[in-house]
């Protein structure tokens, strides 16, 4: 079989295969260059990205963490932030997948001294690491009634700043009333930057 036949079979192992050898080629696990990347072929593959973070393949959860961060890599979105349709996007195809909510989980935050100052890092379990800058703001969105916290990640995606890491940041920050709102503010780089939280 061709590394191309393999790209096109849906099932979780060719996928993994031909990933790998392109991050093999790359040097590390970097990002590929999906925006340059322009398959004709696309199909359905059984994957659901639940709102927890959890991936689900064929109504099983995926427990090999090597593999969700292999694909995790070639994580693309299409459309809109109100009705994105999200991807496993390789340079043969493009798989559609399902995510509850949003595809990654900020799980780990750091205090990073540069030469601009201290910078705020947020880690995804997939090990996406974001700073928090004018790019990449915290905002705060709805999801089935709930207000829960975000920061963009990559390609027009979000991550969703788990509990204890959104503990964390408030321990960083201050936390003050303005015009009735509760509102945190953290130092990233010099700048101030402010989220509205649930009081």
């Amino acid at each position: 079989m061709t590394t191309t036949e393999n790209a096109q079979a849906n099932g979780l192992d060719s996928l993994s295969a031909y990933l790998k050898q392109e991050s093999t080629e790359r040097r590390g696990r970097g990002i590929p260059p999906l925006d340059k990347w322009h398959p004709e072929r696309c199909a359905d593959m059984d994957l659901v990205i639940k709102a927890n973070g959890e991936w689900w393949h064929e109504g099983a959860k995926i427990t090999r963490q090597s593999l969700v961060d292999l694909f995790a890599t070639v994580l693309w979105r299409e459309g809109t932030e109100a009705a994105p349709s999200y991807y496993l996007k390789t340079p043969v195809e493009k798989l559609a997948i399902k995510v509850e909510d949003v595809p990654f989980l900020m799980i780990e935050v750091n205090v990073v001294q540069q030469a601009q100052g201290a910078v705020i890092e947020l880690v995804s379990s997939t090990g996406d690491v974001v700073v928090l800058d004018d790019e990449h703001p915290l905002q705060m969105r709805t999801y089935q009634g709930e207000d829960r916290p975000y920061i963009p990640v990559r390609f027009g995606m979000l991550g969703l700043i788990a509990r204890p890491a959104f503990m964390h940041l408030v321990k960083l920050g201050g936390l003050s009333e303005v015009d009735g709102r509760t509102v945190l503010t953290l130092q990233s780089g010099g700048k101030d930057y402010q989220l509205s939280v649930p009081s």
